[in-house]
């Protein structure tokens, strides 16, 4: 029976790259350090709901799967990178309830039980809750990747807040592969410029929820938007988590603003 007592957390979080954060890398001291700490925040959640960048199909697809397995997509690391494990049952029963209900919203979607973890989920998961005891199921992105959309799939998601499941959007909030290998690290690069904008449509306070609505989905209009994002499949877990915490939530909280290989990322919590 799932614990309706307490209320589930939404966290948008950088995942890093492939499985560095668990391999020591230099370049991810600080998000390594900060997925360690971070869960003790969340409390004991009663099931876990990852929306990973690395997952796109046509509808919002869930994973229903009751062990699932590890999907290592990620290529050119050690070999110890193919052997993690994060033994986590899923949970087919809630991947059914949310399926049904993004149905009767009207959002058309489908299950998959034969899918596993990808890094987006196993990566993040295994400093956040190593014990690896808390159901986990994961939910795709939406193929055209239009911010709209992906709000409207959050706040279809919103009624998990109250079974006490803890919402993870996976992704990263700057995402340009060749700019991550680039020599430059200079403060004044413009991973600073989207970041600054990224927090004050997520946290200010004086925005109200149309206007915070309108920034969000006018994401490419901020200043050196495409720059960070080339592509958005990074970005649009928080769009997702954003609709879920509800149209009436506080803003979220800044809880990780630090560098990832030179560049500059958050994370974003809605207690």
């Amino acid at each position: 029976m799932k614990n309706k007592m307490n209320k589930g957390s939404i966290l948008y979080l950088p995942h890093g790259g492939g499985p560095l954060p668990l391999l020591n890398d230099p370049g991810h001291s600080e998000l390594s350090e900060f997925l360690k700490t971070i869960g003790g925040r969340l409390g004991q959640p009663s099931a876990i709901l990852v929306v990973s960048a690395h997952w796109e199909k046509t509808v919002p697809t869930l994973l229903a799967a009751d062990r699932p397995e590890m999907l290592y997509d990620y290529s050119g690391f050690p070999p110890e990178s193919y052997e993690i494990q994060y033994p986590s049952p899923g949970d087919p029963g809630l991947a059914r309830d949310i399926h049904s209900v993004l149905q009767n919203s009207g959002i058309p979607s489908d299950l998959d039980d034969t899918r596993g973890y990808d890094h987006g989920l196993f990566i993040p998961l295994k400093l956040l809750f190593p014990k690896a005891d808390i159901p986990c199921l994961q939910i795709s992105l939406i193929k055209g990747l239009t911010p709209e959309q992906h709000i409207s799939l959050g706040r279809a998601l919103h009624f998990l807040r109250d079974q006490n499941v803890l919402i993870i959007g996976s992704g990263m909030s700057f995402h340009n592969m060749r700019a991550f290998f680039s020599s430059s690290n200079s403060h004044s690069q413009p991973d600073l410029d989207f970041d600054q904008w990224l927090v004050k449509a997520c946290c200010s306070e004086a925005l109200t929820p149309a206007e915070r609505d309108h920034e969000l989905i006018n994401w490419s209009q901020a200043p050196s938007a495409r720059y960070c994002h080339p592509r958005e499949e990074h970005l649009l877990p928080l769009h997702v988590c954003y609709g879920a915490a509800g149209p009436e939530s506080p803003p979220a909280e800044l809880v990780f603003n630090g560098r990832v290989m030179g560049k500059k990322v958050s994370a974003f919590l809605w207690g």
